[in-house]
């Protein structure tokens, strides 16, 4: 069994079997495939609940009672995934990654992602322990195939990693932590193109400490996260390299929770993916891999893997996951970590925000106007020709055509585009076409109007506005129905959603920055209200009050302290604490308050999956954000739904929209990643 560092818990979730006897265990798996069938339930418990150095021992003991070889057996016997997961076990574990290594680099084509796996997370004694695996079970040099199979400053990655030379000193000084930060800055954001080579040999051979404190400081010298600067600078395999050397830097358990994630989620399973990490991490740091999965997918990593798989291989990937989290219910101490370091990195981050529709060069409006009057006019409609002018123009410019419309023909350009086109696509270009404080007023107007509320497209919209914009949209609210927000919002909505919403809907939050002392004070009332905290300052109700206030009229920058204290006071994650202890409407609002605190791009580019995401498309939400967020952060956006759902939105749009539609979602999306 893998042994903890000296002093280190151990983090495995297989461990020694207790009275273990390695002759009768051969004897039980021999009888399990002995005659006609095979009994793999007596296979999956017994090898499931052995460590792999007690695994070894019973093959040594399956050849000497049998003559037999017991993996040949059970490949022979078993069969698909279940077979690949058994037989996985059954190898010591160098020479488990070293058959997935020849795997990768074998046959037609290279599985990229695989060498980028192992490479990037293992420790210098487990590569030296591979490479020497490979050259006994091949008989061929592991170093040699790789250059063979790969190219550029990929291959060239590769190799540094294959040495397994990082340093492993934990003394860090400090002068060269300022020395890597300017070289990668000048390697990078500051060169016409990109010295490949400095990030190759700082990313591959400096401690894991040293270089967690070099991404500190690149942060607070550049405003920005390495991982940015690595996406701005590189490109395809390399680029995916380098983002999953930083991930493991940063935590190797949670490199291997998103890659878990992202094995199990949509359509489909990737089997190989799921089988590797649960048989290389099992003796290693599952538990961990499970407290980071649960805090950041807000489901447990058992029942994930309960709902996506089935039959033996299920049960054989649930004891190897060795327990629910969601059972307990309870934060861990290497999830509240994560979780502290993730509002650590949101409070000093300076994004720049990017939106994906600009102003149009050698800009007409005069024949932008007579190109839209022609292609409504007659028999039929240019769609083509609306959606080009239409997506290419800033709201801006859009105003001038609109009013260069009304001067060349007297007619009213939105009336016109109204009986021509209809649809979603009349939607998304009428909304294009509108300003935007008007378009928000009217989207928050069709959210109360009828019968029924929609809630969410209230909290979207006035939990995700800055204060400029709230007020902006009042004025036009006012303009537009002769009445205002608050009392519309008044006559609509009731209770404490009602409150959390008109307190929204001031545009008084404040704008300033933090102060430490009130945000402890701050984070102290949350986790009151939240009833997490060892006492109490003051009756519930006053506390809701407080806690309301804090959320709605607090800036943004205040706001993220006060999260990151939460969690050194209470080891819980503000968001997941209000979603457990909290219901309905409010619950919604508050967590939609924290996700746009923490990351705005990210909390939209969730929304657009989820409006895409199974059966029917939620055609509202999505032509909602893409219209509304086209000029401010769009690219951002985009940026946070590949990173997340490991495919772009260009893709996602259109494996679900269709038609007109389609296109002039395409056109504002502005690009695929």
């Amino acid at each position: 069994m893998a042994k903890p560092a000296q002093g280190a818990k151990y983090r495995g979730s297989i461990h020694d079997f207790p009275d273990f006897d390695p002759s009768q265990d051969a004897e039980t798996l021999y009888n399990a495939m002995k005659g006609f069938g095979s009994d793999k339930e007596a296979i999956l418990e017994l090898i499931t609940s052995r460590s792999n150095r007690q695994r070894q021992e019973i093959c040594q003991n399956y050849k000497s009672l049998y003559g037999k070889d017991l993996i040949a057996d059970l490949k022979y016997e078993l069969t698909g995934k279940f077979e690949r997961l058994i037989v996985g076990l059954m190898r010591p574990p160098a020479y488990g990654d070293a058959k997935e290594m020849k795997d990768a680099i074998s046959g037609i084509g290279t599985d990229e992602k695989c060498l980028i796996e192992i490479l990037a997370s293992r420790t210098n004694e487990q590569i030296h322990q591979l490479v020497a695996a490979y050259k006994d079970a091949y008989e061929r040099d592991l170093e040699a195939d790789v250059i063979g199979d790969t190219s550029g400053h990929f291959r060239k990655m590769l190799v540094v990693l294959l040495q397994g030379t990082r340093e492993e000193d934990d003394v860090v000084s400090e002068d060269l932590v300022q020395q890597d930060v300017q070289d990668l800055y000048e390697a990078g954001e500051l060169k016409w193109g990109t010295d490949e080579a400095q990030f190759i040999y700082i990313l591959g051979n400096r401690s894991k400490q040293h270089l967690r404190l070099v991404f500190d400081e690149y942060l607070k010298t550049t405003g920005k996260p390495i991982e940015a600067s690595i996406r701005g600078e590189l490109s395809g395999d390399f680029e995916k390299l380098m983002l999953a050397v930083v991930k493991c830097i940063r935590s190797t358990p949670e490199y291997f929770a998103e890659r878990l994630f992202k094995a199990m989620k949509g359509l489909g399973t990737r089997d190989n993916t799921l089988i590797r990490i649960m048989v290389s991490r099992s003796e290693l740091d599952m538990l961990d891999i499970r407290e980071i999965f649960r805090t950041k997918y807000e489901k447990s990593l058992y029942s994930m893997i309960k709902n996506d798989t089935s039959g033996e291989y299920k049960k054989a990937l649930l004891k190897l996951c060795g327990g629910d989290d969601d059972a307990a219910g309870q934060f861990f101490p290497e999830a509240a970590q994560v979780a502290y370091q993730m509002w650590e990195l949101s409070a000093v981050a300076r994004v720049e925000l990017k939106g994906t529709v600009h102003p149009a060069r050698d800009f007409n409006p005069d024949a932008d106007a007579k190109a839209l009057r022609k292609a409504m006019k007659g028999l039929g409609t240019d769609e083509d020709t609306i959606i080009n002018i239409i997506t290419h123009r800033s709201n801006a410019q859009r105003q001038q055509i609109r009013q260069a419309f009304k001067s060349h023909f007297g007619r009213d350009l939105m009336a016109d585009l109204k009986s021509e086109i209809s649809g979603d696509l009349a939607r998304l270009i009428l909304g294009l076409m509108m300003p935007p404080a008007h378009y928000d007023a009217k989207q928050l107007k069709k959210a109360m109007e009828g019968a029924g509320t929609d809630e969410q497209a209230l909290i979207e919209i006035l939990a995700t506005r800055t204060n400029a914009e709230i007020r902006a949209i009042n004025e036009a609210y006012k303009e537009d129905y002769h009445k205002s927000l608050e009392d519309a919002l008044s006559s609509d909505t009731s209770g404490h959603f009602k409150r959390i919403l008109i307190s929204l809907a001031t545009g008084n939050r404040e704008e300033g920055g933090e102060d430490r002392e009130r945000a402890r004070e701050d984070a102290q009332v949350a986790a009151e209200i939240l009833e997490i905290a060892d006492t109490s300052s003051g009756d519930k109700s006053s506390l809701e009050t407080r806690f309301m206030m804090i959320l709605c009229t607090r800036s943004y920058q205040h706001l993220r302290r006060v999260f990151q204290e939460f969690v050194k006071m209470t080891n819980y994650d503000v968001e997941h604490t209000i979603k457990k202890e909290m219901s309905g409407d409010v619950r919604d609002a508050f967590v939609a308050i924290v996700q746009s605190v923490k990351n705005k791009p990210l909390f939209f580019a969730d929304k657009l999956y989820k409006s895409m995401k199974g059966a029917g498309t939620d055609e509202k939400t999505l032509t909602r954000i893409m219209v509304s967020r086209s000029e401010i952060d769009l690219l951002n956006i985009r940026r946070e739904f590949i990173e997340k759902y490991d495919k772009s939105l260009h893709q996602a749009i259109e494996g679900d929209t269709s038609g007109d539609f389609l296109k002039a979602l395409l056109a504002i999306c502005g690009g695929e990643d």
